[in-house]
């Protein structure tokens, strides 16, 4: 819905009005089974709660009860006796009321509620972990986290104070509206006349709410995306770089707007919602002590069952509040879960068969066969709701590589050459499964890599990326992370392998130094050799540098080429590379352009045929 600026007066009420509810059109059906079956691992402390909320609102009517006979027997019977044992009991009601029953709720409902958010929040995170790297491509940072956070909490409610309230305000009005009937049908009748007025207004309020609150729930995302990619350190760099100060401040003002906007419509619908509730109340009291008075006076009715009527209808009215208010709060939570479950049901574009096999560990070969790959869209690999707005990448819906074939035989280095853009790094993703190839077959160690299992493949291919990323935490985790069970002997010979030793004893806190945000604390060609430590560290048999040392000036890339071909010794390896004196004593070389192998051969044949490679020869080594 496009909002140009904050509406006033009649336009805000027509907006109102012309708001219609597509929650329920959109609530997927048998949700409410399914909710079920996700709280069934807190069946028996659901039980107990609802046990205890059942006692607890079944004492409301206790005390008006006693009051009437306090009043009646005791006060205007002149019994003191009879109204010290009235009051202690009183007392004791209170004490049962808010300090046993009120407390083990609460605690039932903590124990319930963060049980239930650990849950969702865990299984969430852990799906989220097993989507493709399409799916991260597609989505906003922020909008994926608000899920995890927000949307989560929201779905608590539903097992805390929604379900709370609903059961116990349902019980309250059932066991108080005995009472009520008991000791006067008439003035019970004549109060409930009003409560209509209740359920009118919690229906229209309830149908406009439950379609802003999803509207909030999506507008909070957006604004926290923003913030997530604008306050990291490439995101605050990059807006320094280029002075965009004022457009970003617009494009944020832009989105707390609509939250603005939203703000306004709730904070009216909730105040005539409030309003309501409170007047009604009022004419209710009015009402119960002009016809209670007046039947007193006509002598059907006592003082005291007057003052127990009046109070019991003040403790009818707040659970019947709530629930006539209850069709929002279940709607708002019905629209959490309705979003966490959106990732849940979201299926990965890779997943490990159920009869993967391992990789077997005395075999290396990488084998393309006839390999194309097109890019899958947005609607295969995440929601709407995860993206700020609909995108359409250049690669969608044509093939990035076709009939890629070729072999590289145990402890063979390839490497992959050509224009930016021509699918070489898009070749190695498919070789790390990060994406499945449209048409043919990647095999690794003579297995299908859609048959192998995730763990196998993963512990066979270890990658170094052209911008290595790290975790704002000291260099022994960030090392730690190939290989958890690795020893300080063990971190300290693969720094001095890659060639950053030196920098790391100099550091005051040595291994336990905390690098920054994605590293930024060390310089790129340090950065870059921590991650060539981790790789070292890790020692698959398959290894993939992405342009491992675009980062490196001439001194380190010397060193940390000697360290790598230490390292790659006896391993298999595909290295992507522009400048072409690193790739020399390769023993295939594989030309790529516009998503084809255009050439391959050595260093010394390539430039014997001529072609795409020896122009590219020709121009870096022109001088």
């Amino acid at each position: 819905m496009s909002m140009m600026g904050p509406p006033g007066g009649m336009n805000l009420w027509r907006n109102l009005r012309a708001d219609k509810s597509v929650v329920n059109s959109e609530l997927p059906k048998g949700i409410l089974w399914r909710i079920l079956q996700f709280a069934r691992p807190h069946r028996r402390l659901i039980l107990a709660f609802l046990v205890v909320t059942i006692f607890d609102s079944m004492i409301v009517v206790v005390n008006p009860l006693l009051t009437r006979h306090l009043i009646d027997g005791g006060i205007l019977g002149h019994r003191l006796s009879l109204v010290w044992q009235l009051a202690g009991a009183m007392a004791a009601v209170a004490v049962l009321d808010t300090l046993v029953l009120g407390l083990a709720a609460r605690y039932l409902s903590a124990r319930i509620g963060e049980g239930l958010i650990f849950d969702l929040r865990t299984a969430v995170f852990a799906h989220v972990q097993r989507q493709s790297l399409a799916f991260f491509t597609r989505t906003q940072t922020g909008a994926l986290v608000s899920r995890l956070n927000t949307d989560v909490i929201g779905a608590q409610r539903a097992f805390t104070s929604t379900l709370t309230n609903t059961l116990g305000n349902l019980i309250s009005v059932v066991v108080v509206g005995i009472a009520l009937f008991a000791l006067s049908w008439q003035v019970t009748l004549a109060c409930l006349m009003l409560f209509p007025v209740l359920w009118l207004t919690s229906r229209w309020v309830g149908g406009q709410m439950a379609d802003l609150s999803r509207r909030q729930m999506d507008g909070n995302a957006a604004m926290g995306a923003v913030m997530t990619e604008r306050f990291n350190v490439g995101g605050a760099m990059l807006l320094k770089l280029f002075g965009r100060r004022a457009d970003e401040d617009a494009l944020y003002a832009a989105k707390a707007d609509v939250m603005r906007v939203l703000g306004v419509k709730v904070a009216t619908l909730t105040g005539v919602f409030v309003a309501v509730m409170s007047l009604v109340p009022a004419l209710a009291t009015a009402v119960a002590y002009g016809v209670g008075g007046w039947l007193v006076l006509d002598g059907h009715a006592s003082i005291g069952t007057l003052t127990a009527l009046a109070a019991l209808m003040l403790r009818l009215l707040t659970p019947l509040q709530s629930l006539s208010n209850v069709r929002v709060d279940v709607m708002t939570a019905l629209v959490s879960f309705d979003r966490v479950f959106e990732i849940l049901d979201l299926p990965s574009l890779v997943q490990e068969k159920a009869d993967a096999v391992a990789i077997p560990a005395g075999d290396s070969s990488v084998r393309f066969r006839h390999v194309a790959f097109t890019y899958p869209s947005a609607d295969e690999v995440s929601l709407a709701s995860l993206q700020s707005v609909a995108r359409t990448e250049a690669h969608d819906g044509r093939s990035v590589l076709v009939d890629i074939d070729f072999h590289a035989a145990p402890g063979e280095l390839v490497a992959l050459v050509g224009p930016s853009g021509a699918g070489k790094t898009t070749i190695t993703h498919l070789l790390a499964r990060l994406y499945d190839a449209s048409e043919g077959a990647v095999v690794v160690g003579g297995v299908d890599v859609r048959d192998a299992s995730l763990e196998s493949l993963e512990a066979a291919v270890g990658y170094v990326t052209q911008d290595a990323y790290m975790f704002h935490d000291t260099i022994r985790v960030n090392l730690a992370y190939a290989r958890p069970d690795a020893t300080d002997d063990e971190l300290w010979a693969s720094l001095k392998a890659a060639q950053v030793a030196e920098l790391v004893e100099r550091l005051p806190d040595g291994l336990d130094t905390v690098i920054g945000d994605r590293g930024y604390r060390l310089s790129g060609g340090e950065r870059q050799r921590l991650a060539i430590a981790r790789l070292l560290l890790k020692a698959p048999r398959i290894v993939v540098l992405d342009e491992a040392t675009a980062h490196l000036d001439s001194e380190s890339e010397a060193a940390v080429q000697r360290a790598l071909e230490a390292a790659l010794v006896g391993r298999t390896s595909l290295v992507i590379a522009h400048r072409l004196s690193t790739i020399r004593n390769a023993d295939q070389i594989l030309v790529v352009d516009d998503g084809r192998i255009v050439q391959r051969g050595t260093h010394e044949e390539l430039l014997a045929s001529g072609g795409l490679y020896a122009d590219l020869h020709r121009t870096q080594f022109r001088d």
